[in-house]
């Protein structure tokens, strides 16, 4: 029996249903990790995770079969291998982990806690799995809870009661601005009540609208944390086990990842979501409608972090009723990105369907068609750019705006992708004085700042009629988000928001407009998810519905 051990952590970046290309991505860790006794890959690493309904593929489920059966084959040197796969047996689909020793599957592990709220539907799926047994890894006993099961304490006690000595637990966590802390102090939980000391490995990487951080780490038994690994980085860390005198197994201190602020965390998140939505589905780049306004200056900066300044082309689609500033605001942010930029007048185009539809508009006053028109048209146009040369359209509406239906279908909200879905406004400017004083890591865009302080400073406004300004038909936006975070994120009723000290009329009008607008939503491209109430994934309501609390 051995008391020393070596596990390498692969935090890494696989790509969904790329079976080859994940099985490339282990093989290349374990070279990497060559002096490692055991290497740990993530939940369902050999397909990504998650896979939703392409799992219900058979040819999928046999080719990950096969991928880890070749994996395995090449076990009887070098590390042993523990990787998730979903696996068939006695004609039920699991999520699984491996282990893969001796040039064969040496045993495996089933997912017993299947998550089913909120961005999960694993139930839809996967059949649970019995209660675990450690694996026996060279002498030491391995407990291997899969992601949720560690969110509540049955499994890793069950685990313990049968002799484990390490736990270690593959995950595939999706980010949400906080949930770090949260995830920690669920470990903590589980190393106090089995008093073993727990490794946490999470995927990395964008999945559609779900971005997974990374930022795994290790709890001996005592509580303390030897070593965590940054998070938005792909890493292969091998850390060294000792058997102490009481017989208990402990981590080696290591790296200590920095601490991060949540402007850090959220724009991060977006970054690697985008970048990764972009490269997964091999786009070239992006393009954008760049107004002179926050929102737009915030997209391109994290297009240009995220891709670098060539991939990204910005097109100003004036209108009569664009201002100066906005012209010069739109400007000095291309030229502070270094990015393409190009201006391309709307109207002619306005005039022309205006002329167009005069006949069917006769006697009807001028209003929000007009208006709408306009953002059709700059949605024609950036669609048109996207055809000919085959970037995608990155929209730039944020969550203030989609909860009330402040935008315009098949116009601003035309696109493939939106990094500020997730984000209210407020946030948003908080999110740009952070951008224009600090340059994140791994960006690719400029050190300095990305956009004039006039662009915070100056009141947001969709310029599609004369001095316009949201906040005409608006809330401010302090108190817009206040609401909405107590509708959206909290559910709270129109009775506990009232007591939040919000007015009762306004409330009433936003939660009329929040029901009203969930044909939008549902129409709207996916974003980065960045709170625990999402559009689309987390919050799921009717489209056609009738209640209303604040009556």
């Amino acid at each position: 029996m051995t008391d020393r051990l070596r596990i390498a952590l692969a935090q890494l970046n696989p790509v969904v249903g790329d079976i080859t290309g994940n099985l490339a991505r282990a093989r290349a860790a374990r070279d990497t990790a060559k002096d490692a006794d055991l290497i740990l890959f993530s939940e369902l690493f050999i397909t990504a995770y998650p896979l939703e309904d392409l799992v219900l593929k058979p040819a999928l489920v046999a080719d990950a079969r096969a991928a880890i059966e070749a994996l395995a084959a090449e076990t009887k040197t070098g590390p042993a291998i523990l990787i998730g796969a979903p696996w068939k047996d006695g004609g039920r689909l699991y999520n699984a982990c491996l282990l893969l020793e001796g040039g064969r599957i040496a045993g495996h592990t089933f997912k017993v806690d299947l998550p089913n709220y909120g961005v999960f539907d694993e139930k839809r799926v996967f059949t649970a799995g019995p209660m675990p047994q450690p694996f026996n890894f060279r002498g030491i006993k391995i407990g291997v809870p899969v992601c949720e099961d560690i969110w509540t304490d049955t499994v890793a006690r069950h685990l313990a009661d049968a002799g484990a000595e390490i736990l270690a637990v593959p995950n595939g966590s999706p980010f949400e601005a906080g949930k770090e802390d949260l995830r920690i102090a669920l470990a903590n939980s589980r190393v106090k009540e089995t008093g073993l000391p727990l490794i946490y490995l999470n995927q990395l990487g964008g999945q559609d609208e779900l971005v997974f951080d990374g930022a795994s780490f290790v709890i001996n038994a005592g509580g303390a944390m030897p070593l965590s690994l940054p998070g938005w980085q792909e890493r292969i860390l091998v850390t060294d086990w000792a058997r102490g005198a009481n017989g208990q197994w402990a981590c080696a201190p290591g790296e200590l990842a920095k601490t991060e602020d949540r402007a850090s965390q959220v724009y991060h998140a977006m970054m690697l979501g985008l970048r990764d939505y972009v490269n997964k589905n091999r786009f070239p780049g992006v393009v954008l409608g760049l107004s002179g306004g926050i929102d737009s200056a915030l997209s391109a900066a994290v297009a240009v972090d995220a891709l670098g300044a060539s991939r990204v082309r910005c097109v100003m689609m004036p209108s009569r009723y664009t201002s100066r500033e906005s012209l010069e605001d739109a400007d000095a942010c291309a030229r502070l990105l270094g990015m393409p930029y190009e201006t391309i007048e709307i109207e002619r185009a306005v005039a022309a369907m205006g002329e167009t539809l005069s006949p069917a508009f006769a006697g009807k006053s001028p209003d929000t068609t007009e208006e709408n028109i306009q953002s059709r048209l700059r949605g024609v146009i950036l669609m048109g750019i996207s055809n000919k040369f085959g970037p995608m359209v990155l929209t730039t509406g944020n969550k203030s705006e989609m909860s009330v239906g402040y935008a315009t279908l098949y116009g601003d909200m035309c696109g493939g992708f939106n990094v500020l879905k997730d984000i209210y406004k407020t946030e948003i400017f908080a999110l740009a004085r952070w951008r224009n004083s600090f340059s994140p890591e791994g960006a690719l865009g400029p050190a300095g700042r990305v956009m004039p302080q006039r662009v915070i400073d100056k009141p947001p406004t969709a310029e599609l009629r004369a001095n316009q300004t949201d906040q005409d038909s608006l809330p401010p936006y302090e108190i817009l988000d206040g609401i909405l975070e107590c509708l959206v994120e909290h559910e709270m009723s129109f009775e506990e928001t009232l007591a939040q000290g919000y007015d009762a009329a306004t409330i009433k009008r936003v939660e009329h407009l929040l029901y009203v607008s969930e044909y939008k939503r549902r129409q709207a491209p996916p974003g980065v998810k960045i709170s625990s109430r999402n559009f689309g994934r987390d919050r799921r309501y009717p489209i056609t519905n009738a209640y209303r609390d604040a009556t």
